[in-house]
């Protein structure tokens, strides 16, 4: 479970790694770094999206550090460098995202709590945005403020199309094929798509690095979705749909999006926030789904959001 370099991707220095345990037995990755300047300013808690490790984080990790913050990272279950359920350890699944919220739980009351600086704050893309607002939701979240970053309330272009998913996932899952690929998604892996056109990133750069590290590194980086990942998905994702669930939601939320985002759906994360009584929203033209790697001049706009936001006051 340790971290691992390449060329262009150094380790930030003095990385303290290890692994918690979920209540269910499951073994996750975590990594936590202190601040690298002072006055500290407390602890970022960097929620990776699906797929991810933390290694693909190490450039935004040594930014917050040169902020003041200290770090602690988590890879979820079946990725990175934690527990896989499958022996093909390149599909994603879980049967429910009770199992990411248990990967969370474990980590902050392990991790976070009894080893990092308070206060706290979530830096959660993608998936990690929707099990941040679970934890958030249901009152399980020590977090004073969260910056959401493309938080997947909602998918934007699927294969199959969404209709089709929400049909398909629940029949394969109930008779037993959950765990199969679902169609269509092997030429939409890292280590496969172009870079032209790629609903990531506009950086060729830093697309050329994640793609070296899902290359180099294929034991860490996820490529393909299970039918049974889907279904759970899609249960997750039914619960945000009530107005309820995120007026519900107490701990102040930035939720950062790309104009040009393809993978979340634009139209759910405004309804989402919307419902929120704690959150606003900003929008960054020209940003795709990776904010936090995309080219510098849409990063810096990220980057000045997010020191406009916290520590807050």
């Amino acid at each position: 479970m340790e971290l691992i370099a390449i060329d262009g991707n150094p380790i930030p220095d003095v990385a303290i790694v290890g692994t918690v345990i979920a209540a269910d037995g499951v073994r996750t990755r975590y990594a936590r770094w202190r601040a690298s300047v002072r006055p500290v300013l407390g602890t970022i808690c960097l929620l990776p999206g699906l797929g991810e490790a933390i290694e693909k984080y190490f450039e935004t990790i040594e930014d917050l550090r040169k902020r003041g913050f200290a770090v602690a990272a988590l890879d979820w279950r079946g990725q990175g460098g934690s527990d896989r359920r499958l022996r093909d350890a390149n599909r994603a699944h879980v049967d429910s995202f009770a199992e990411y919220d248990r990967d969370l739980d474990a980590f902050i009351h392990q991790v976070v709590l009894p080893d990092c600086a308070p206060p706290y704050f979530a830096l959660a893309h993608s998936l990690g945005g929707l099990v941040a607002l679970r934890a958030a939701q249901e009152g399980r979240a020590s977090f004073t403020r969260m910056v959401l970053v493309a938080p997947l309330v909602g998918f934007g272009r699927m294969r199959p199309p969404e209709p089709l998913a929400r049909r398909l996932a629940p029949v394969m899952t109930a008779v037993g094929l959950g765990e199969l690929r679902v169609p269509g998604q092997e030429n939409a892996t890292m280590a496969r798509v172009p870079f032209e056109d790629n609903p990531l990133t506009g950086d060729a750069a830093r697309f050329a690095r994640n793609q070296a590290l899902a290359i180099q590194l294929p034991q860490l980086f996820v490529g393909v979705p299970t039918f049974g990942w889907y279904n759970a998905a899609l249960g997750a994702l039914a619960e945000t749909e009530d107005a309820p669930f995120a007026a519900a939601i107490k701990i102040p939320a930035l939720v950062v999006v790309g104009a040009l985002d393809r993978v979340v759906s634009l139209t759910a994360v405004e309804r989402f926030v919307a419902d929120m009584r704690t959150g606003g929203k900003v929008v960054i033209a020209g940003g795709r789904h990776e904010l936090l790697m995309e080219r510098d001049q849409i990063r810096e706009q990220f980057l000045a959001a997010f020191d406009a936001f916290v520590p807050g006051s």
